[in-house]
């Protein structure tokens, strides 16, 4: 990152924590002039201890995004103290949370008053909403929680529960947007999956603050028991998660022991399928699907000889048409995998022309378009095989890629794809393979010409010596 970037950085995390932070103050204030403390400091004290403490543990969800059972401590809490001090209550129990191990380790200063203005809004707001659902006339609107139907707790805790959802997704989105920016922070995906669990976590909340008022202290270990299964559950989707990512790493690892070309490749690829499916409009979810497409795109190599995939000089027509098999290898080789089963039909069509020529694979019949994501793919991996330098054909520059991806669009590219390919590179500034200009001929005579010094290095070094260094990007924006 350069020095300019540091700073604007620097000046939009200081600006967004003390907006935030002032706005947390402002809202404690007024929550403090409003309403009493809790008259039953234990009890507080005792959900803000579980809050406080799975704060601490929040697991990590996506790319800056972190998960816990907190949104389930504050409406038990708001139900069991009562209407009357839920939003201070709840409130300070929030802003007691702000603070994690880790900024104190890292001395860190952003995300705690970040933090403490995020948390305290989204709770005021979130118990508000609780309290003006269960104060509308009606039978025990007026008497206390301990009176009210068990349907409106469970509506309000359900609306609460939505509403700390949303607000919170929102201001931490807005947060990583500001100061990390979309370059940095990768799109979230599966957001469902995370706020629909987290607003069922505070509809039982609320329930549970029902069973304590009904049941009395008896009723804390229960509460204790489900507090810890809800923080279970998003556990084991962080470690599944992390456990998928482990998995397709260990491919990419395994490919690149037998090929030295596609060491950066694929994260190369990877980065061009995202930033074009960002140009599209594509949402976190489909970029994620897209990003692990690419990475397996060329594990059915693994299946190829390991002599053809080194061979340092022109590929034979019978040797060619071995090379494209890979598309149908990558099916067998990963059709046990079930959470790759989207990205392996991505994967396995991307050498299928848009006109319905190419390589298809499994279920799909010649003549038929492929899908969009694997437009996106075959894009991104055409110009980086037209700007890196491989055993056949040195690199050649980013306006040559440019113009054969133009020319051949509407045949075997995706014009849409390959103008928001061109739209988002010249964009992002960045500048791939050579500025020597060369015709591709030029360029495969080139490389045919170093075959024999590349004999020489093959028998001072072994054939797994790398033939020339991989090709970087060099940002001039």
């Amino acid at each position: 990152m350069s020095r300019a970037a540091v700073q604007r950085q620097h000046r939009a995390k200081i600006q967004l924590a003390a907006g935030l932070g002032a706005l947390g103050v402002a809202v404690l204030a007024a929550l403090f002039w409003l309403q009493p403390f809790p008259d039953q400091v234990w009890l507080w004290a005792l959900f803000t201890v579980a809050f406080v403490y799975f704060e601490w543990n929040a697991v990590e969800v996506n790319d800056r995004l972190f998960a816990s059972p907190s949104i389930m401590v504050l409406l038990t809490a708001a139900v069991a103290i009562g209407p009357e001090s839920a939003m201070l209550g709840v409130a300070t129990m929030a802003a007691l949370g702000a603070v994690v191990p880790a900024d104190i380790q890292q001395r860190r200063w952003f995300q705690p008053i970040a933090n403490f203005g995020q948390m305290t809004v989204t709770a005021a707001l979130s118990t508000g909403t609780l309290v003006a659902v269960l104060m509308l006339p009606g039978p025990g609107s007026a008497a206390g929680f301990e009176q009210a139907d068990l349907w409106r707790i469970a509506v309000g805790s359900a609306l609460a529960a939505s509403v700390y959802g949303v607000v919170q997704y929102r201001l931490v989105l807005f947060a990583v947007s500001r100061v990390y920016g979309r370059l940095e922070v990768r799109p979230w995906s599966h957001i469902g999956a995370i706020l629909l669990p987290m607003t069922g976590m505070g509809f039982l909340g609320g329930l549970l603050g029902a069973t304590y008022l009904v049941i009395g202290t008896a009723a804390l270990p229960l509460i204790a028991v489900v507090f810890f299964v809800g923080y279970m559950a998003f556990e084991s989707y962080a470690r599944l998660r992390e456990a998928q990512e482990s998995t397709i790493r260990g491919f990419i690892k395994a490919l690149e022991a037998k090929d030295l070309y596609t060491r950066g490749h694929t994260e190369r690829v990877a980065r061009f399928t995202e930033m074009i499916g960002k140009q599209m409009g594509f949402d976190g979810t489909q970029l994620e699907r897209l990003r692990w497409a690419a990475l397996i795109h060329d594990v059915g190599k693994l299946a190829v000889p390991r002599e053809l995939i080194r061979k340092r000089s022109r590929l034979t027509d019978e040797e060619h048409e071995t090379m494209q098999t890979h598309v149908h290898f990558v099916e067998e080789l990963l059709e046990e995998v079930d959470f790759l089963q989207p990205m392996i039909e991505i994967a396995s069509n991307h050498h299928a022309h848009y006109d319905g020529n190419g390589y298809h694979g499994t279920g799909h019949e010649h003549g038929d378009m492929p899908s969009k994501e694997a437009c996106i793919l075959a894009v991104a991996d055409t110009f980086d095989a037209i700007t890196s330098t491989r055993s056949y054909r040195v690199a050649l520059t980013q306006p040559y890629a440019y113009a054969e991806l133009r020319r051949h669009a509407g045949s075997q590219f995706d014009p849409e794809v390959v103008e928001a390919f061109i739209e988002g590179m010249e964009n992002s500034g960045h500048r791939y393979g050579s500025k020597v200009e060369l015709t591709d001929e030029e360029a495969r005579d080139i490389a045919e010409e170093g075959l024999e010094a590349i004999r020489v290095a093959d028998q001072i070094h072994g054939r797994d010596f790398p033939l020339a260094p991989i090709a970087k990007d060099v940002d001039n924006g």
